[in-house]
């Protein structure tokens, strides 16, 4: 048996497939334009929002390093979180581009055929949360913060030692739960089928095409000027594993790098058939669905694709919304759960979009 301090015990994750616009957190209502309703909401960090083409507001607030005489500006790095799910995910299909893969419903157990359950676990399944693993986070996370290093190797021997002893949370493809495993196990194997391995593979396909210049992995300790710090409240809580993150919350970026991004994917950078693939469907009205390491939700009567991130003191948002031309960029240095995050989304699609 493998080490028992990477033994954790599955803990389900709801994931909302949908919520109700009554539950969801109400729009500003008072909302005259975007440049104040950031200022009035006490917004920590940088915004970048376009619409049709047009720059709408490109402004930063607040302090990049509380102290320090460093404030933020449209060119400060943030640790982005989850929004790193769509990078890995674009890579998955450009694996299928390159004739790495065959297909998306291809199964674990044809690249690893000791991944137990992996007969049943597609990598359609990794990009959309539907495979039944459970989330490592709360158990890995403790561990590595206490100066124990943690590979992703480590963790990947964990979720699996746990599915070996425990099995799925659920059957893969009848139920959805977000799980940052799927997004582990989908970079380690990216490292396996390219010569380049995880970031390089990135780097070559999304971030040079793009010029990206500003995109990169992230690192443990935030040393340099020109990266914000993270906080909770005035605690600095930057210092973070970032080996723990892998694939699926590791990247830095600026609202300009990750403007590029939602631009090209608004765009054509998926073909007619890849867009079917990495796009949910039809979304009833109030609610929120998951494609391919892509959010895509109903909500003013608009739908809205996106991605949001949180990791150790920065929460992020990125998402377009294509009738309107619409994108929003808001990467803040100041943890809030998301909640700040939602009421951004319904805010900017019932009064700017």
């Amino acid at each position: 048996m493998k080490n028992s301090i990477y033994t954790f015990s599955l803990i389900l994750v709801v994931f909302l497939l949908g919520c109700s616009n009554d539950d969801a957190p109400a729009p500003t209502e008072q909302f005259t334009d975007a440049e104040s309703y950031f200022s009035d909401i006490n917004f920590q960090g940088s915004v970048l929002i376009k619409k049709n083409g047009n720059t709408i507001l490109n402004r930063s607030y607040g302090e990049a390093n509380l102290g320090q005489n460093e404030s933020n500006t449209p060119e400060t790095k943030f640790r982005i979180g989850s929004v790193t799910k769509t990078f890995t995910a674009m890579a998955m299909v450009q694996l299928k581009r390159d004739g790495l893969i065959e297909s998306f419903d291809q199964k674990l157990s044809e690249f690893d055929d000791e991944f137990p359950e992996g007969d049943k676990i597609s990598i359609r399944h990794l990009l959309s949360h539907g495979s039944g693993l459970p989330d490592y986070v709360d158990a890995i996370e403790p561990i590595a913060k206490s100066g124990t290093y943690v590979s992703p190797e480590d963790i990947l021997d964990a979720i699996m030692e746990t599915v070996e002893e425990d099995g799925l949370l659920f059957e893969p493809g009848s139920a959805v739960s977000y799980s940052n495993s799927n997004f582990l196990i989908a970079a380690l194997l990216i490292d396996e089928l390219t010569d380049e391995g995880y970031e390089e593979y990135i780097r070559l396909n999304v971030l040079e095409p793009l010029n990206m210049n500003d995109t990169e992995l992230g690192e443990n300790e935030i040393t340099e000027s020109g990266y914000a710090h993270g906080y909770e409240g005035s605690e600095d809580v930057s210092s973070y594993p970032m080996p723990v993150a892998y694939g699926a919350g590791d990247w830095t970026s600026t609202t300009a790098d990750l403007a590029r991004w939602a631009e090209a994917v608004m765009g054509d950078w998926f073909t007619a058939e890849e867009r079917n693939d990495v796009f949910p469907g039809d979304v009833p009205a109030g609610y929120t669905m998951f494609g391919l390491g892509w959010f895509k939700s109903n909500l003013a009567n608009k739908d809205f694709y996106w991605h949001g991130g949180d990791i150790s003191g920065f929460t992020a948002l990125m998402g377009f919304e294509p009738t309107t031309g619409g994108i929003v960029i808001a990467l803040s240095n100041q943890g809030d759960k998301g909640d700040q995050r939602f009421e951004i989304i319904e805010t900017l699609l019932a009064h700017q979009f």
